[in-house]
């Protein structure tokens, strides 16, 4: 299946030549049929000699109605641009151009429609319409003359349809949807249905997908799928497709809302723009309508010089790196230009001076994408993310300076930087503070701000530092206590000497060692200690258990006492310590017997 729109200014005839070449009545609506001018879009099919089937969507021509034209053409890869022999070239072709000129639509065919009734003045109109599309993807599109009422030229313009549909690069068939809903209905026994073209991925009946509506977001499931008055399993693209939907109802669906692939989109409000036609921004209003596949959005467009912007959207839409806006001018109705999104997810405005470093980001941005350029504005950024705006596809590799730790990408300076901060932070904490542990896990995250605690790890390996009880340290063991180093000295002369007895609270504050003092020296491996205020040196355990090996099995814990030398105070914690760590076990509430030996 092929999508083609029609363009083209009122009363060209559009709706005429698609009822000509499909036999289908494209006007849905009394009134549109009673008066004879298209006010909303209207869809018709055929199959074209080859076997290719296509789909049409007739737009209005009347300016009036130039947004439903916006949503008709907007998701369509192939236009059927008419312009009328006998009217020529109107006002609204130029609007109608200018649509196509700012969706960079590159297929198509340009169609002199009713030459019934002015055969005179074909070429002429021909050679108008040539120089006017010559901006346009549209420039080269061949070119047929047709009259719908005498069937002439009919035969020739389905043939050159065909040609130019071969041409068309075919779409991905896998990977994520994003369907613009174009129409949204009920139909008895069966419940909401909506429509729309289906540009990319492919829907199969029973998904479940992610509705982003006027009002927010929710989660709907395809109860069936349509195309052509024919149900499938499943659809890929280019297709017309209807949904019936389950879990909601029609009046919560509009024209503008997307289905969507659940997880696979970023969802913004604010976007980085790059002119592609059409007026300079500094010379466009603050106030604009903007359009994106069927949507129309009320927006506020900041400009960054005649080519780049911020653009402010009024709700959120479901855009990435790359997509098409036309922008539009509410008061006059004309189209401004066409945009291409250059950044989904921009920085923040918060301070003076800003606006200029956005500028220069945005003037700097390719519009075809730029990870490397991404991931260091960012610092860090996780490969789903900017698979999500579209920087990736399925296979690409890291660029050069970017580092893979994970999920997430970061740029190879900001990693340096990250080790710099970090190795620097903890020598001038010791330098000030030999006693203290060195940064909490939380603190260090804190300080570099990390997106992620997961990216500390490999900082701290990287920088060749040490963790220990949910700390950053430098590496090796510091020795150097400082001030207290001579009491600590002093206190492993005792204990080398008499390995069990423990010092009391009292001994321990007269040689000025507190509860940081202590914890300091533990963590230099120079002291042991147990609970209960029991500090021995770090090779008493081992000691001990060479002395309770030397006891009749099991033994006691007045016999564990006597054997070490020691009081109750200290042969308790002791035992206790042995036990957790495997040595010892407890049989009772007074037996304990050896397991096995330290290594």
């Amino acid at each position: 299946m092929h999508v083609v729109a029609t363009a083209g200014h009122v009363d060209c005839g559009k709706s005429t030549l698609v009822r000509a070449l499909t036999g289908m009545e494209p006007d849905r609506w009394e009134e549109e049929r009673r008066r004879g001018l298209t006010i909303d879009l209207g869809y018709a099919w055929t199959t074209l000699p080859s076997g290719r089937d296509v789909a049409f969507v007739d737009v209005p021509g009347h300016e009036r109605f130039l947004g439903n034209m916006l949503a008709g053409i907007g998701p369509a890869p192939v236009v059927c641009f008419v312009v009328a022999a006998d009217e020529g070239w109107q006002a609204q072709s130029s609007d109608h151009r200018d649509a196509v000129a700012a969706l960079g639509i590159e297929y198509g065919v340009v169609v002199i429609s009713r030459t019934d009734r002015a055969p005179g003045q074909i070429g002429e109109v021909l050679a108008r319409t040539r120089r006017e599309l010559a901006g346009t993807g549209l420039a080269d599109a061949p070119a047929v003359a047709v009259s719908a009422v005498e069937g002439t030229g009919l035969a020739e313009l389905r043939a050159t349809l065909d040609g130019v549909l071969a041409g068309v690069p075919d779409p991905a068939t896998t990977g994520r949807v994003r369907l613009w809903v174009d129409r949204s209905f009920t139909i008895k026994g069966a419940g909401t249905v909506v429509t729309g073209t289906l540009a990319a991925g492919t829907l199969v009946q029973g998904d479940r997908l992610q509705l982003l509506g006027h009002d927010g977001s929710r989660s709907v499931v395809v109860r069936g799928l349509q195309s052509r008055d024919t149900s499938y399993s499943s659809l890929g693209p280019v297709n017309r497709v209807a949904l019936n939907l389950r879990d909601v109802s029609a009046a919560d669906v509009r024209r503008g809302d997307a289905l969507l692939t659940p997880d696979a989109w970023p969802v913004t409000g604010v976007l980085g723009i790059h002119r592609t036609t059409g007026v300079a921004y500094t010379d466009v209003p603050e106030q604009l309508m903007v359009h994106a596949g069927t949507a129309a959005v009320p927006a506020r467009l900041r400009p960054f010089g005649a080519d780049h912007a911020r653009l402010v959207l009024d709700r959120r839409l479901p855009l990435v790196l790359g997509d098409r806006l036309v922008l539009r001018d509410p008061g006059t109705r004309s189209v401004l230009g066409g945009a291409q999104v250059l950044d989904a997810d921009p920085p923040a405005l918060r301070r003076r001076g800003d606006g200029i470093h956005w500028a220069e980001r945005l003037a700097g941005m390719d519009a075809a994408g730029d990870v490397l350029a991404e991931v260091a504005a960012r610092g860090a950024v996780q490969e789903e993310y900017l698979r999500r705006l579209g920087l990736l596809s399925a296979h690409d590799a890291a660029p050069a300076g970017v580092r893979v730790l994970g999920d997430w990408w970061v740029h190879a300076p900001a990693f340096e930087a990250w080790q710099h901060r970090l190795l620097t932070a903890l020598q001038t904490l010791h330098e000030r503070d030999p006693l203290a542990p060195g940064l909490s896990r939380g603190a260090a995250r804190d300080l570099l701000n990390l997106p992620d605690e997961r990216l500390l790890d490999p900082v701290v390996r990287e920088a060749g530092l040490e963790q220990e009880s949910g700390h950053v340290r430098l590496p090796g063991i510091q020795r150097d206590l400082g001030a207290v180093g001579p009491a600590v000295d002093e206190l492993e002369r005792r204990l080398t000497a008499r390995a069990f007895q423990a010092p009391e609270a009292e001994e321990l504050a007269a040689l000025g060692l507190g509860a940081r003092e202590l914890a300091a020296a533990e963590r230099t491996g120079r002291l042991l200690r147990l609970r209960d205020g029991v500090v021995l040196l770090p090779t008493a355990p081992a000691f001990a258990m060479r002395e309770l090996a030397r006891l009749e099995q099991p033994f006691t814990t007045s016999q564990a006492r006597q054997a070490l030398g020691t009081t109750r105070r200290v042969a308790v914690p002791l035992l206790e310590y042995l036990d957790s760590r495997g040595w010892t076990r407890r049989l009772d509430a007074g037996h304990r017997t050896v397991v096995r030996r330290p290594v």
